[in-house]
């Protein structure tokens, strides 16, 4: 994953919208987005997923996590034997460990430079963390943008993105309007002018090639592999998430694979328990288009609370006890 933009309780009829590219070489095998079990165990994640080291750049459960990940673009940094960032979505996904827990364990993991964003929508919440030395951020609502650096900072496609799901998010009509306009702005090759361009420590050539959203080289060897959408709708007073993944080929031809989640992702709970009992997992069928009801609703055991908002107010955070999050 190289870019991201997401709108978080931004637009009361999409409080969810993720948009993003991946980048890889095409040499290195990937799977297509459907549910699959990590060997460690755990939950059945809907994704695509890294067929040589086994994780995921972006990727949910039914539970109610979500989690993406990129790269830090600091290459005199990398150590070659370094384990894959790709593992930190699944391990995430997984809600083994309390978060404090997770940050500390993945800081200290020997994992080259990475951002992760990671929601837990159970307990009402959202950070981004970099594993160098800086505390995870709580985000609050609103528009973010993130690529090789760190969230939003203000590189020309980054900027792009977060100004085309802004404008986008203020006048869809509906989802396959939505993302036909953010799949377009994924698709945009312009690239930066030299003035605008960071310098990351790679050759200016390189900077040039990277600073599209949409990124080819020259020898079709490395290049944007997909383009994932996460599109949550309000539909009277459930939700429904759309995932969309288009993958291309080093020609550029596009295949577009879709799941739909109902009631998902589930709610917080304020004063009640929350239990959730999620459908037997469906897998994305071999069609180039499929529509998968993969999720159930939330079972409210307790009275209800109505709830407006995916993340949790700041003052009643600040209520929860022993939930600091550990420094990276």
């Amino acid at each position: 994953m190289c870019l991201v933009a997401l709108a978080i309780d931004h637009s009361r009829r999409f409080p969810l919208v993720i948009a993003s590219n991946r980048d890889e070489f095409f040499r290195r095998p990937s799977a297509r987005l459907a549910w699959w079990t990590p060997d460690s165990g755990g939950p059945a994640i809907l994704s695509g997923r890294d067929l040589e080291s086994g994780g995921t750049w972006l990727g949910l459960t039914a539970e109610g996590r979500l989690a993406l990940v990129t790269n830090i673009r600091t290459p005199k940094r990398n150590e070659t034997n370094s384990p894959s960032r790709g593992r930190i979505v699944p391990d995430w996904l997984s809600g083994k460990e309390r978060t404090d827990r997770f940050w500390m364990r993945s800081a200290l993991c020997g994992y080259n430079g990475f951002n992760l964003i990671a929601f837990d929508f159970r307990q009402g919440e959202c950070f981004w963390a970099a594993n160098g030395g800086r505390f995870p951020v709580r985000l609050d609502r609103g528009i973010h943008g993130l690529s090789n650096a760190e969230l939003n900072t203000p590189w020309p496609k980054v900027e792009a993105l977060k100004a085309h799901l802004q404008q986008e998010l203020d006048s869809a009509q509906s989802v396959d309007a939505l993302s036909a306009q953010l799949f377009e702005a994924l698709a945009d090759r312009t690239e930066a002018d030299d003035d605008h361009l960071p310098d990351t420590g790679v050759p200016l050539e390189w900077e040039r090639r990277l600073s599209p959203a949409f990124i080819r080289t020259p020898d079709a060897a490395y290049g944007t592999r997909c383009s994932t959408l996460i599109i949550t709708e309000k539909v009277n007073r459930h939700l429904i998430t759309h995932v969309l993944e288009r993958t291309f080929s080093p020609t550029g031809v596009a295949l577009l694979r879709r799941s739909m989640l109902k009631n998902w992702p589930p709610r917080y709970s304020l004063e009640q328990e929350v239990g959730f009992s999620p459908s037997e997992q469906g897998a994305v069928s071999e069609s180039e288009l499929n529509v998968d009801a993969c999720a159930e609703a939330a079972v409210v055991t307790a009275r209800r609370t109505r709830i407006r908002s995916l993340l949790k107010p700041e003052l009643t955070r600040k209520r929860r006890k022993n939930t600091a999050p550990m420094p990276l």
